[in-house]
């Protein structure tokens, strides 16, 4: 095959390589949409993809004019079909064709892919969102918890030391009381002591004092 490819080899090379690509493609097919009316030289219909091979062979540029050329590119523009034009203008080689229109086919099926509508995504930025915040205050809870207890185990502990502390003050003064009662019950008792030995001196002086006067009385009789 010649580098210049004609209207016929650029044609059957497009067909073969549409219907590779999954179209239903139908050769010369009378389309009839948006004012325009042309021999078409490959159509899938069920999905409005196909290619046009402009040539001077057979007028086609008397076949499409320039301003069936412009609706059918404003349609293309809002996605309504997809249609590979070539324009013999410069020569063109297999390799170059197949190339141009793997390259047109691959941005048809990256226009075409399901997108994820942005309302699922809003959806799951909040559920995100939500799902932060919501592990945020368990961990909130989770220290406000553990410096609860920390607190609480400072105020057992600083109870248990006051009432170790508070003990041994009870003791201590339970101690100087007892040991102050015996105190004054040992100077009682050595009161009581020296009164009882007051008492008996003065009765032992009573005594003597008697006898005393009773020998003067009988050293007077006689």
């Amino acid at each position: 095959m010649a580098d210049t490819l004609s209207e016929f080899e650029g044609c059957t090379l497009l067909a073969r390589l549409f219907r590779r690509r999954g179209y239903a493609i139908e050769r010369n097919v009378m389309f009839r949409e948006y004012g325009v009316e042309f021999h078409i030289d490959g159509w899938d219909r069920k999905a409005r993809v196909g290619f046009e091979f402009l040539t001077s062979e057979d007028d086609d540029h008397d076949d499409l004019t320039l301003e069936e050329y412009n609706s059918l590119t404003d349609a293309q523009h809002r996605g309504e079909l997809a249609l590979f034009i070539i324009d013999e203008v410069e020569p063109l080689s297999a390799a170059d064709l197949l190339a141009e229109a793997n390259e047109f086919l691959d941005e048809v099926e990256a226009d075409r892919r399901p997108r994820k509508q942005p309302v699922r995504k809003a959806a799951r930025k909040r559920a995100t969102k939500k799902a932060a915040k919501r592990s945020a205050a368990k961990t909130a809870l989770k220290k406000a918890a553990a410096k609860k207890a920390v607190k609480q185990k400072k105020k057992t502990g600083k109870k248990k030391v006051a009432a170790k502390k508070t003990v041994p003050k009870a003791t201590k003064r339970s101690a100087k009381k007892v040991a102050k009662k015996k105190v004054a019950k040992k100077k009682v008792a050595k009161k009581k002591v020296a009164k009882k030995k007051v008492a008996k001196k003065k009765v032992a002086k009573k005594k003597v004092a008697k006898k005393k006067v009773a020998k003067k009385k009988k050293t007077t009789r006689r």
